[in-house]
């Protein structure tokens, strides 16, 4: 009988796995690989460079003048990081694909689509978003005032990325013709193909920084 029993529980099959199992499996899964990371990386002492290949995670950003800590994946752009790890949401998410410019910050003064730079590749840089223009007190930023004053735009979805490649445009040209201007943020699309208004209201915009440098 012991026999029989025996070759009984050879032959039945393994049971299936559980879609719930399979789950938890794939999470311990993920949890032992990062803090595996973890533990190499504290292994390595100070000054000893890491295995080619292997960055570090937890890095500091300078964002709108601050220096911000931040846990950072070695393919996370920077929109994701602004906006999901950093809690900048000014900074929109579209196209995903550098099309669009919602997602446009400045770079050392220079407008970027954010969702096709990677995150570590900034470190050491100065980087703004729409939440940097405005004073410490609450006043606008002048561009910001000229798109209150004109109501420059229909949703607003797009205007966060007009305005930072706006201001960049305007720092290397402070008086442009409408037509310069247009150039200037041709990089970004409104779904609302509302430009008329928008040029008119970056226009004010930039009568406005004009004013406040002469100031």
């Amino acid at each position: 009988m012991a026999d029989r029993t025996d070759l009984k529980m050879i032959e039945d099959p393994p049971k299936a796995i559980s879609r719930r199992d399979f789950i938890i499996g794939v999470i311990a899964g993920g949890a032992a690989v990062s803090a595996g990371y973890y533990l190499f990386r504290a292994s390595t002492r100070p000054g000893q460079r890491a295995a080619a290949g292997v960055r570090e995670r937890l890095i500091s950003l300078n964002v709108n003048g601050q220096q911000r800590r931040v846990d950072v994946m070695n393919q996370e752009t920077l929109a994701t990081t602004l906006r999901y790890k950093l809690g900048l949401t000014g900074t929109k998410l579209a196209c995903d694909r550098a099309e669009c410019g919602s997602c446009t910050v400045l770079i050392d003064d220079v407008p970027h689509y954010s969702c096709s730079v990677l995150t570590h590749t900034v470190r050491g840089r100065k980087v703004h978003t729409i939440e940097g223009l405005a004073a410490a007190d609450g006043e606008l930023h002048p561009l910001q005032q000229g798109v209150v004053d004109e109501q420059g735009f229909q949703c607003a979805f797009c205007m966060p990325g007009f305005i930072m490649s706006a201001v960049g445009f305007l720092k290397t040209t402070p008086n442009p013709t409408r037509l310069e201007l247009a150039h200037g943020v041709s990089g970004n699309l409104c779904r609302c193909q509302d430009y008329d208004k928008i040029l008119t209201a970056l226009m004010r915009g930039a009568e406005n920084m004009r004013r406040a440098a002469h100031a």
